[in-house]
Parts: C-alpha cells; structure tokens; sequence
C-alpha cells in the first residue's frame, strides 16, 4: 500500500512546535507509515533540529512538483521568506502570522487533494490573532473553509477514549441556549462517524447531563428531559449504540475505570478536557472531526515556559501522527 502523503504544520515558532515535530520524524512508525510534506520555512525547521541536538534528512522544495519520497523521507515546501525569528518564548505578530499563513496554505493543499492527511503542532491563539487571524478556534476556521454544512467539532482522544463536546470555546453562561436537539444529535453522529473511520465496527457511547445528577428528574434543570434525551433517542433510533444523559460526575468512571463506552460526548469543553487531561496529558490528540481529510493535533498547548529547553515531550504528537495516519489509510 503507498504511503499516505501527510501536510505538517511546525505550530508557532516560538512555542515547542518546531522542536517536538523534529523529535517525532524519529518514531520509525511515523516515517514508515507516512509521508511527511512540512510547509513552512527552513530556518524555523533548523530551529527545531538545534533545539531536539537532531538532524533530518529532508528535501527541500519550491513547489510540489518537486516532491521526492523516492529519495527523501521528508520534503519540506518552504513558501515564506523570514528574515529574523522572533524570540522564543514570547507572544509574537510575526509568528503569529506567519503561522496562519502556513496553514492556510496547507488548507489548499488538502482541498486539492494533494495530501492524505493533516497533522498541526501547537498554535498560539494570542498570537494568532495578533497576526491577523481572529478566530475563535481552528475547528471553525476549517469548517468555514471547507463549507461544512454539518457538524463539526473537535474530539479529543486519549488511548482508547474518545470525547466529543456539543459547545467549544464559548462562555459557560452560554452553554445552555447552544443546547439543541439538533446541535446534540450532530455531535452525537460526528462522534459515531469518526470513530466508524478510526475503525471502530460499532462505537459505544455514552451521552453527558448537562445539571448536577443529570437535573434530578427536572428539579435541577430541564435540558436533559427537553433536549438531551430527545437527542439520544433520535440517534438510537438511527441504530446507534448509546446510553444517556448520564451524570457528568459518574460518566468518565464508566468510560475510563469500567470500560463502558468507546466515547462520552459531553455539553461544553472542560466537561470532557478535565477528565482526560488528568489521566493522559502529555499523550492526549485533538481529532478535528467532520471534515472532507484527517486533521490531528496534540491536545497541549504551545508551552511557551519550556520553549528552546529541549524538555518537550513528543508522546501527543506521536499518537496525533499515528491517529492521522490510521484515518488517512
């Protein structure tokens, strides 16, 4: 089987993108699964080398007419000149930028079909912004590129759980009006879909209350009988293996100790990210679901405390690589 072809983003430059992306090209799985295509800039790749004490072997290219697996098991397509880089560590306009830039490039890449797949190392959202690009997260930015009309949503993945949240990075005075039948039943059906690509035959999942003891049969709140529950027996009536609204404070023992369900799609963001968190930080991937190609990224952040340190660990971008890699097959 060819090797799928998978874009790779070095993240901000002044965060620990470059440095653990080069640590990662050393996993044998990695390069003898994939392909790996970096866009991005020659001097932010050097940077990683320096930081990582490791050198690649790689091409580097002008445009994708050039690309040569044959002889190079990494092609670097360097598209941006940079004159200075800024400092490490630091909130950066330039990095911010050009980081935006990049993946945009990479987005045309994907829609052309020129890669199989898309793997990110951390952005910096302040950062981001102060490059120009303000939005609210990259999920949005890649369904509005892509012109999703369904749900999309970002699920996170730690061993052999999996989550997916109805609301992202909005208010929590907010949550309950983005509450929907709709808007639940869409997560619901991402979350089954994706895992059906990833290679699950029958996904499990268990479905989170949004109120204290799942509302007390209404007492504590309405959304799990007016909403939650009409969205869980919507999607089992489509054959969907599912249980809910469970309470929140029980749902993740049931998914992680007692092996329960294969994935919790939980009402807002730290509703699933604290609980994953605190078993798997540091090999946790974000899976960017409903999308036309296999976008992953590590669930950290750009960790500008241990930026040029060489301290980073490379345990989430491995398995954010292997996950692409996995769905692009």
């Amino acid at each position: 089987m060819k090797k799928p072809i998978i874009a790779v983003h070095l993240g901000d430059m002044c965060g620990i993108g470059p440095e653990i992306t080069v640590k990662a090209f050393f996993n044998k799985d990695i390069i003898e699964g994939c392909s790996p295509l970096v866009i991005g800039n020659e001097k932010i790749l050097n940077l990683g080398e320096s930081i990582a004490n490791k050198k690649l072997n790689y091409k580097k290219i002008k445009s994708v007419d050039e690309i040569d697996f044959i002889n190079y098991p990494i092609n670097l397509l360097e598209t941006n000149e940079i004159d200075d880089l800024p400092n490490l560590g630091e909130y950066s306009e330039v990095a911010g930028k050009l980081a935006g830039d990049y993946l945009m490039q990479i987005l045309e890449l994907c829609k052309e079909k020129l890669v199989d797949g898309f793997v990110f190392a951390p952005f910096n959202k302040t950062s981001l912004k102060m490059g120009g690009y303000k939005v609210e997260s990259e999920n949005k930015l890649f369904a509005k590129f892509f012109e999703c009309q369904d749900h999309v949503s970002e699920m996170n993945v730690i061993g052999d759980t999996w989550t997916s949240r109805v609301t992202s990075h909005i208010p929590i005075k907010e949550v309950s009006e983005f509450l929907t039948e709709d808007s639940i039943f869409g997560a619901i059906y991402q979350a089954h879909q994706t895992l059906k690509r990833a290679g699950y035959q029958s996904p499990r999942i268990g479905v989170s209350a949004l109120n204290p003891h799942a509302g007390e049969n209404g007492t504590c709140g309405r959304e799990e009988i007016d909403v939650i529950a009409k969205a869980v027996s919507r999607a089992k009536s489509q054959g969907m293996d599912i249980k809910g609204p469970i309470s929140a404070d029980i749902i993740f023992i049931k998914a992680l100790q007692k092996k329960e369900f294969d994935a919790v799609v939980t009402m807002y963001h730290d509703q699933g990210q604290i609980a994953l968190k605190l078993v798997g930080f540091d090999s946790g991937v974000t899976v960017h679901a409903g999308l036309p190609i296999p976008i992953t990224t590590p669930a950290h952040g750009s960790a500008f405390d241990i930026a040029g340190k060489n301290l980073a660990g490379t345990g989430a971008i491995e398995n954010a690589f292997k996950m692409a890699i996995k769905m692009a097959k």
